[in-house]
């Protein structure tokens, strides 16, 4: 795909900014339009006839300008605007007047309509149905990060700062929910059936902040330790279902007020489940808007994992009410600053409030590992990345923003220690509290805390795109141990050509007399270095990167790798760091380092694995070399080394819940279960038909952790009548995690014919235009068969597509459809279609795909024979468990 020259971009002129917007908004439900009226006050600092905003997708019936002398009761001119221009492409209006504006304060006020449209972005409706099956829509905002300019004339650039007046001109009967308080509720004159409802004015705050919510809905409320109010708003008749979210957010608030030491800033937080939401949260300031799976939890029918799911959400949103809401960033360059802080210290919170989810070591695998992956590309991007046109934002809404950002953060903090990072998060917020700042803002301020050259260290991290592999060899010197440390960019197509860059790494170090305890932490500031550890039997392993908080991979000599594959088997090595060898291993080995038949020897030391977080990465690299040889004769040979793999995990865990076992052994009885039905384990197999069967006739329902494992393997291995069954089930149900649980697994079905219903179901009336992104997913993401089918489907229906979700990240979504095939024609046929079909906001999804695939191409052109022999040679000896 040709590098298309960026329009230029320019920030709005700054003779005119807004004080205060008096907003008034009345969604008409039926129509799906709005009219609004906004009455801005302004300070003129320079001498102009024109007024220039952001605006886009309205249409301004009239605007006026009365000078501050006037509003003050003096004689002055009201100067009625003479030219209103739209520039639709830059999204602004200018407003011309006839004579010029007077220097001073001033009241700009603006009438105007505008669509309540369906594309889940600004001001938007949202169709839901009452618990009678009436179908009815709500009015909803979702204005991250620049679609405040579409529900008002506005300034919409995140430093420019102000208060808002909200009104809300609604239907008798519907609820009425912004940022504040509710302060008013009265008739409307001459507007038979409408009420108006007013609130209190916002603290200053950024109009990408501001919402809105006119609809029907249940809630639970309750109050914080330190007297905040808290409601959680639900769909009708599910009220039950916001109770868990109240409790971690009562618990939350307090946390987040004691660990910043700064109080939450406003009286109430509402936390609302929205029908028809692009993304999965938004952290709008005191009302945060949320997607349905990611507040609600069935006390009865809900899952472990959807119970965890939540937790994170809800820590993560209302984290920016601090980070991000009462500071934010100055533009949309310092967006990971928001969003890697809020990832970080969501887990923070929820080891705070649920300690048995043991949710660090899940950290590891969930987002530090992806993060690696990701920034291992050739297309990924520095975390602080130059962002012009807020258009762009939609790109770095990823997993360098979120899960890097999160993961140098994590090692931050580790390296300066907690009561410092307090102390300087303290005098951030404190200092830039209601104002704007940069990533460097919060550097100096944790350097103050700590007397650590903070900026220093993370500039490498921030402004430089990837991060280095360390390769390590030991030697021993009478009873000390030397480390040779060297660092170079890790590059997932193979070594790094050139001058490598070098980061200032914190490295810490565990040996295998006390795995548990870092024994040294050194700052390798330059390419390489020698360490000596004193004291160390020749017998004692050594291991970098204790606990994986380092944001680095480790490419150990053969004899140290060696030296460790014991302490993985007999589980001495803790989790995290059992985990992170294998997952170093697995990129090391697409990056052409070590065989990829060489980690499939080491993957059987953890044949006796107790770890859910360990066996859930497991899982995750088992699945990428699936989709190397998923192309080969010899994939039937690789599923059952996988099954000898998980069987006695399996085995152990059993079908049935045992009583007190922990909220992990759940997760990991259904990733165990998932992977052994879909890869065909005959007495997995049998035991999944013979229960579903059951459920199906009303004997014996399924716990809810064991659907999703049942639903796939009865799929894989079942003809049209269970797809038949599934969909039933799926119509008859109004659990949403059910509904969402069916959706994901669709894709497991093995025929042609059933993947194409699959797909075709994605764009019924019956999937929510949210969740058909991810009906495609689970098509393409299942088997080889239903990748072709999901990528040419995208192709066949890509103008549909397109217009649903253009400016959204959902694109990117799309675009990773084909993100998983294994040879050069396909990425050719990636790039053709997307130079012909240009999605400006997935641009860098589509160069990571075509990416991916020639990764993908290489890795088994290179390690398939390899691949193939070792799974023959070990069934000759009948799946022999030794490793190397």
């Amino acid at each position: 795909m040709e590098n298309k020259t960026k329009r230029p971009f320019q920030v709005l002129p700054k003779d005119v900014r807004p004080t205060n917007y008096a907003l008034s908004l009345q969604p008409d439900l039926e129509l799906f339009n709005f009219l609004g009226n906004v009455d801005i006050d302004v300070q003129v600092k320079c001498v102009t006839s024109q007024v220039v905003m952001n605006s886009v997708d309205i249409d301004i019936i009239s605007a006026t300008y009365t000078p501050g002398s006037a509003i003050d009761g003096e004689t002055a001119t009201e100067l009625t605007a003479t030219g209103i221009n739209y520039q639709n492409e830059d999204e602004k209006v200018t407003l011309t007047f006839s004579s010029a504006l007077a220097l001073g304060n001033g009241k700009l006020r603006i009438d105007y309509t505008g669509e309540l449209n369906d594309k889940m972005k600004g001001f938007y409706r949202s169709k839901y149905r009452t618990p009678d099956g009436e179908t009815r829509y709500a009015a909803v905002t979702h204005l991250e990060p620049s679609y405040a300019r579409s529900v008002l004339p506005c300034w919409d650039e995140p430093a420019i700062k102000v208060t808002f007046d909200v009104t809300l001109v609604v239907p008798e009967g519907r609820l009425a929910l912004s940022n504040m308080n509710e302060t008013g509720r009265r008739p409307c004159a001459n507007k038979p059936g409408l009420v108006e409802v007013s609130f209190a004015r916002t603290p200053i705050m950024s109009t990408y902040l501001l919402a809105a919510v006119v609809g029907e809905y249940d809630f639970v409320e309750g109050r914080t330790s330190d007297g905040t109010h808290v409601r959680v708003f639900t769909p009708l008749g599910k009220a039950d279902h916001g109770h868990f979210a109240l409790e971690v957010a009562i618990k939350t608030i307090p946390f987040y007020t004691q660990y910043f030491d700064v109080p939450y800033p406003l009286p109430k937080i509402d936390l609302i489940a929205i029908a028809d939401f692009s993304v999965g949260a938004m952290e709008n300031w005191g009302l945060v808007t949320y997607r349905e799976l990611a507040l609600l939890v069935d006390p009865k029918s809900s899952s472990s994992e959807a119970r965890q799911s939540v937790a994170l959400v809800v820590g993560h949103e209302l984290a920016h009410q601090w980070f991000g809401n009462l500071v934010t960033m100055e533009w949309w360059t310092h967006l990971w600053l928001n969003e890697g802080f809020a990832t970080w210290i969501e887990y923070l919170c929820v080891d705070h409030c649920f300690q048995d989810f043991h949710i660090w070591t899940q950290f590891v695998a969930k987002d530090h590992s992806r993060a690696l992956d990701s920034d291992g590309l050739e297309n990924s991007h520095p975390v602080e990345v130059e962002v012009g046109n807020p258009g762009e934002v939609n790109e770095i809404f990823d997993a360098i923003s979120y899960s890097k950002g999160a993961s140098i953060i994590r090692m931050l903090h580790a390296f300066i220690g907690d009561a410092a990072f307090r102390k300087g998060l303290h005098l951030y917020l404190t200092k830039f509290e209601y104002r704007n700042a940069a990533t460097e803002d919060l550097w100096a301020c944790l350097e103050e805390s700590s007397g650590q050259p903070v900026a220093a260290i993370m500039r490498t991290w921030t402004t430089q795109l990837g991060y280095p592999v360390l390769h390590v060899s030991d030697e021993q010197q009478g009873e000390d141990r030397i480390l040779n440390i060297t660092q170079e960019k890790f590059c997932a197509g193979g070594t790094f050509k050139g001058d490598s860059p070098t980061w200032m790494v914190p490295i810490t170090i565990s040996t295998g007399d006390n795995p548990s305890e870092v024994r040294m932490t050194v700052l390798l500031e330059k390419q390489s270095t020698r360490v000596t550890i004193p004291g160390l039997q020749a017998n004692q392993w050594v291991k970098l990167n204790s606990g994986t908080v380092g944001f680095y991979r480790t490419c150990y000599s053969q004899p140290m790798l060696k030296a460790l594959i014991p302490a993985i088997r007999d589980q001495s090595l803790p989790p995290c760091d059992r985990l992170s060898i294998q997952d170093d291993l697995i990129a090391l080995s697409c990056a052409g380092v070590v065989s990829a038949a060489d980690v499939l020897r080491v993957m059987e030391a953890y044949m006796n694995e107790p770890d859910f977080t360990v066996w859930m990465s497991l899982n995750v690299n088992v699945s990428s070399i699936a989709v190397l040889l998923i192309n080969t004769d010899c994939f039937s040979s690789f599923q059952s080394y996988v099954v000898d793999l998980f069987t006695p995990v399996g085995k152990r865990l059993g079908w049935e819940a045992i009583t007190g076992e922990g909220h992990l052994d759940a997760m990991l009885r259904t990733t165990v279960l998932d992977r052994l039905g879909r890869y065909g384990h005959r007495p997995t197999l049998a035991e999944a038909k013979r229960r579903f069967s059951d459920h199906v006739e009303g004997r014996r329902t399924l716990p809810v952790d064991m659907r999703r494992p049942v639903y796939i393997a009865v799929l894989r291995h079942g003809d049209a009548s269970v797809m038949d069954t599934i969909l039933k089930m799926f119509r008859e149900t109004d659990e949403l995690e059910e509904k969402h649980r069916i959706q994901m697994v669709l894709g497991a079905a093995s025929s042609s014919e059933l993947l194409q219903r699959a797909l075709d179901f994605s764009l019924s009336e019956e999937v929510r235009s949210q969740d058909t992104v991810f009906v495609i997913a689970s098509v393409a993401g299942q088997s080889r068969l239903g990748m072709g089918m999901a990528w040419d489907f995208v192709r066949e229906n890509w103008m549909e597509l397109n217009g649903r979700y253009q400016g959204t990240s959902m694109l990117g979504h799309l675009v990773w459809t084909a993100g998983n095939f294994a040879s050069e024609e396909r990425a050719l046929e990636v790039k053709a279609f997307f130079d012909t079909h240009p999605v400006p906001s997935a641009e860098r999804a589509v160069q990571q795909a075509m990416e991916n695939i020639r990764l993908n191409a290489a890795w088994l052109e290179r390690d398939g024979a390899a691949l193939k022999a070792f799974l023959e040679e070990r069934s000759t000896r009948g799946g022999d468990t030794s490793a190397v």
